[in-house]
Formats: structure tokens, sequence, C-alpha cells
């Protein structure tokens, strides 16, 4: 038994849930925050047996892919002056970790 944590945008993971449950994954999403943008996050849970772990990867991957966006950036100039320059960076993607699970209970 292995447990799937997956960490990605928010603007992936409706997606990606919808897809893992239609592959009849069992799914828990939660939101978090973090990152270099301070973004919101969403982080999914998923319970699955060994042998089913590449194929709930290869569906994360399928429904969160990495892309370009342009966000502002706060340069500074001298003391106390502060101007905003545009910057692309990419966004979305997913950071995927899996764990073993030593006892799966279902009550």
């Amino acid at each position: 038994m292995k447990l799937i944590l997956a960490i990605m945008s928010n603007d992936d993971s409706h997606s990606v849930s919808s897809a893992l449950t239609k592959d009849n994954f069992q799914v828990t999403r939660l939101a978090t925050t973090g990152g270099f943008l301070r973004a919101g996050n969403t982080t999914l849970i998923v319970g699955t047996d060994n042998d089913k772990v590449d194929r709930a990867i290869e569906v994360i991957g399928e429904y969160s892919r990495k892309r370009t966006e342009v966000v502002p950036s706060t340069a500074s100039y001298d003391i106390g002056r502060f101007a905003s320059f545009p910057v692309e960076v990419q966004v979305g993607g997913a950071t995927i970790f899996v764990l073993d699970v030593e006892q799966f209970v279902k009550l």
C-alpha cells in the first residue's frame, strides 16, 4: 500500500482530482499555501495499491502541466523607491511524494 501526496496549483487541482476519481482512485483535497509566489496550492492525498502508483502519477502528470505566466515583480532602485516589472515564471506541474503505508484501515 502506498500514500501519494501531490502538491499542485489550484488551477490544476479540480481537473486532476476529477481524472483520478474517474480512474477509480479515492482522493482527498487539502488547501495549502507556499512556494515561490506564495500562491494557493492544493495537496491531493491518494491511498492506493503498489501496482497502481504509476498510473496515478501518469494521471497527475497529464492534468498538471507546467506553463509560463507573467507576474509582477518588485525591484528596488534605491532606498525606499520600488518599481514593478513583469517577470516570466514557470507555474503549474506537481510535486509528488510516494510513501509506504504500514497499515490502512477504513471504518
